[in-house]
């Protein structure tokens, strides 16, 4: 099975690229593709995933790992 990474971007979503599966929290099942974005700004009117609302909002946060 091939790596699942998750890419913080800057000012952006989460990027997932990998063979994951995604759930709520009723344990249902999103359908979703080997790449594809979450929402971290709280603006996407397509949640959980991102509709890029980020760009709209001025969603602001390039923190990087330490």
């Amino acid at each position: 099975m091939s790596d699942v990474v998750i890419k913080k971007l800057d000012d952006g979503p989460f990027l997932v690229t990998g063979p994951v599966r995604l759930e709520d929290g009723k344990g249902n099942a999103y359908d979703v593709n080997e790449q594809f974005a979450i929402c971290r700004c709280g603006a996407s009117k397509n949640k959980p995933f991102c509709d890029g609302s980020h760009k709209q909002v001025g969603f602001k946060d390039d923190s990087t790992a330490k």
